[in-house]
């Protein structure tokens, strides 16, 4: 009866701690794999631990080329995306204007679409204009449909922002630059960063619509399918492996800055 009672108690814990280790376990085997020594051209099975792979990450041929393609890709469409999304957001938030409800739906039309549907409509639109299929259909391509998360992001941020502090800011004879460089940006920055995270994750992982605009241009999600078809290398492991402890890095300092703010404010 007390495990009963005990169970109850914590059961919501128990229920997001099972969630949390079934989201990590791909994670986990990613890395464990990291430090395999494969027999043949599959790295499926544990042979034994090797750091082979981790001393030469672009030990095979292509790959760190198209690492660097796809961060590239990455950067530039999570730029693109975050600042037209972001004045976008604004625009929806703070200004009336004829279409401003239908826009507002639009904006979900790519978040609710399949990728292969606007995948095959973004090649048809590129073959029509005959355009050459390469990194910059990819990255028109990916500033599209990374578009709708940062607005998205951006536009919870803004209409949670309190307008009486602009106001005290204009009436301590702000203009409308410095009000808006000193007050209203910072507020909003924690939202336009979760967009852009979000805009950087979801292009440099991007298969779909890649693989429909981008010719013979390879990026890193690519070249671990095609590998896959003859055999997965352990540099592709140590790759993600590293990418994802890049990304619990951000994580920690973004929890640790945030905490100090926090006591520095009640302090």
């Amino acid at each position: 009866m007390a495990f009963v009672n005990w169970l109850k108690r914590h059961l919501v814990v128990i229920a997001g701690l099972l969630t949390l280790g079934y989201l990590l376990l791909p994670n986990v085997i990613v890395t464990v794999f990291s430090f395999n020594d494969p027999k043949g051209r599959f790295n499926y099975e544990w042979q034994k631990f090797s750091l082979d792979a981790w001393k030469d990450p672009c030990g095979v041929a292509g790959l760190c080329d198209s690492l660097t393609l796809s961060l590239q890709i990455a950067f530039w469409a999570t730029l693109g995306a975050t600042l037209l999304g972001t004045m976008i957001a604004f625009a929806l938030v703070r200004y009336r204007f004829r279409a401003r409800g239908p826009i507002n739906s639009l904006i979900f039309l790519p978040m609710a679409m399949p990728e292969v549907v606007m995948a095959a409509s973004l090649l048809t639109l590129f073959l029509n204009m005959g355009a050459q299929l390469g990194f910059w259909t990819i990255l028109i391509a990916h500033i599209m449909f990374c578009l709708s998360f940062v607005v998205v992001a951006v536009k919870a941020r803004v209409m949670s922002m309190d307008p009486r502090l602009e106001q005290a800011a204009q009436d301590l004879y702000a203009g409308p630059v410095q009000t808006f460089l000193r007050v209203t940006l910072p507020i909003a920055a924690p939202g336009i960063a979760a967009g852009a995270l979000l805009a950087f994750a979801l292009s440099f992982d991007d298969f779909i619509i890649t693989n429909f605009n981008s010719g013979a241009t390879v990026t890193f999600p690519m070249f671990v399918w095609g590998s896959a078809q003859r055999g997965t290398p352990v540099q592709i492991n140590v790759v993600g492996t590293a990418m994802f402890l890049i990304a619990v890095l951000l994580v920690v300092a973004s929890m640790v800055i945030s905490s100090r703010r926090t006591k520095q404010k009640s302090a």
